[in-house]
């Protein structure tokens, strides 16, 4: 059962995540992420953890954020885990270097904004 109550901790997990998303492709080519799997392999890890975040989000929160691309970033977490021998590395970078960010805005924007003590 989703929980309003942790709907808060779900989205600085999204912010965190993203962080280190964030933080492992900084000026990393495409070329030498797909070289080291270090780098590869912690992108799309933590990229899952923010889809799974955001699955984990309530329905009502959700509803009440339509501007973030929820079933974007949910499914992409079920690719990674369902079907990682499929993923695609140029998607999993766009992703990470210009999904990921924005994603962590609008997170950020949410966290501040949120009266927290009302929704729970």
């Amino acid at each position: 059962m989703r929980e309003k109550a942790r709907d808060k901790r779900r989205i600085e997990d999204i912010i965190s995540y993203s962080e280190n998303v964030t933080r492992l492709v900084k000026n990393v080519t495409y070329d030498e992420f797909v070289k080291d799997i270090a780098i590869y392999y912690g992108t799309m890890k933590n990229v899952e953890i923010v889809g799974e975040a955001a699955y984990m989000l309530t329905k009502e929160f959700k509803a009440l954020h339509p501007e973030t691309p929820w079933d974007f970033v949910q499914g992409m977490r079920h690719v990674l885990v369902h079907d990682y021998a499929n993923v695609s590395s140029q998607t999993l970078f766009d992703t990470a270097t210009k999904d990921v960010p924005e994603i962590r805005r609008q997170a950020q924007k949410y966290l501040a904004e949120m009266d927290w003590e009302s929704w729970c």
